[in-house]
Formats: structure tokens, sequence, C-alpha cells
């Protein structure tokens, strides 16, 4: 078993993809708390030997003593559980904390991937360019949404920033390149403090960085 917890993630990926692969995700999270970890990189996901890690293919894996998991949220919420921070002790507090990281992943990501898809992964496909205007509409409602709910607060459940403000301001991450936040003051603003936090700073550059590391087989 490894000394210090696993973080496996690809070593190289295209250009367009740096940044946003969701191993930035765990590497915040232990940035975060203060908990050392060590990047294992390797080539392909598809592998009998990953797959046996993660069932579908993806990246990251999670790796803690004897525990191996996938999924990037229940990587950010076991390891800032794990050290006490980042998720508040008050049960009613901590309930909101794990709320917003849920809507993150399932309120919000599947209308910021799917502008992705659209424009970026299917950007070749005859489709593309006429559902871009109903993928956009989509996308600005949900954010006008999002919006309205963070109002004027520091984070999302006010002046304390935990594990939901994590995954969402990642989850919000995906729109970076683009004008989606645009008109979205108190969104824009919240991402921008998410992101010169400097933790998130630390492990953007830690994984900007893999990619000109040697990668295993």
């Amino acid at each position: 078993m490894p000394d210090i917890p696993q973080i496996i993630t690809f070593g190289w990926v295209p250009e367009f993809a740096r940044g946003f692969v969701r191993d930035i995700r765990p590497r915040w999270a232990c940035e975060e708390v203060g908990q050392p970890y060590e990047a294992v990189l390797i080539a392909d996901a598809k592998t009998p030997e990953h797959r046996r890690l993660q069932p579908f293919g993806q990246v990251p894996v999670y790796r803690d003593g004897a525990l191996e998991m996938f999924e990037s949220g229940a990587m950010v919420l076991h390891i800032c559980e794990k050290a006490g921070k980042l998720v508040p002790a008050d049960p009613v507090k901590r309930a909101h904390a794990i709320q917003w990281l849920a809507a993150a992943l399932n309120s919000v990501e599947p209308f910021v991937m799917a502008l992705a898809v659209n424009d970026v992964f299917e950007a070749d496909r005859p489709w593309s360019a006429m559902r871009h205007d109903k993928v956009v509409a989509d996308l600005n409602a949900r954010l006008a949404d999002l919006d309205n709910a963070l109002g004027d607060r520091q984070w999302l459940d006010g002046d304390e920033f935990t594990v939901g403000d994590l995954m969402m301001v990642s989850v919000l991450g995906g729109l970076r390149g683009t004008d989606a936040l645009d008109r979205f003051t108190h969104l824009a603003a919240y991402v921008a403090r998410g992101e010169a936090r400097p933790a998130h700073r630390k492990a953007m550059a830690d994984h900007l960085a893999t990619f000109d590391q040697p990668v295993a087989a």
C-alpha cells in the first residue's frame, strides 16, 4: 500500500483538455486540507488493470491505504471529511455543504458538459450547429438559477468555503475560455474567488505540470 494517498490520472491529454481533467478536484481538496499525495500518471484508462479500479475506464482514481475509489465528488468528500476540513461540524451546515456538492455534479455539470460535447467533441457532426443555440439557452437558464441562488454571498452558504463550493467552482471552471459567465456577475466573481485560492492555484499548477513528466505504460 502507498505511504500517502495516490491520485491516478492521465500523464498526457490534448491541449484543449489541459486544465479540465477531473483530477484537479481531488488535487484541490488535498491542497485545501494539507494532505500530501502522489500523482500516478497513466497513458491508457481502458486497460483491464485500470478498469479494476475504475469500471468506466476514466480518471481519476484515488487510493488511500486499503481504500480505492472513483468519482471525483466522492473523493473530495472523503478527503475533506477525513481531514475534518471544508465539511462543517454543525449537522445542518454539513448537510447544506453536501447538498451543494451534489447540486454541482447533478444540477449544473450536465449543462456545462452539454456545451463541451456539442461545441468541442461533436463540433464536426451535422447536428452540432443546429443544437448550439438550444444547448446555450439551457445552460443560461441553469446558470441564471444558480446566480440568483448565490446572490451577493461570498460562498454558497455564506462566509464559509466548503466542499460544496470546491465542487461548484470546479464544475463552473469547465466554462473557462468561453463567455458563458459574462452575463452572470455573481457567478463570475464567485468562480474568480474560488480559483484565486492558493490551494486551487497550487493544484492547477501541479495538474498542468504533469504533462511534462514521464508516463507509465
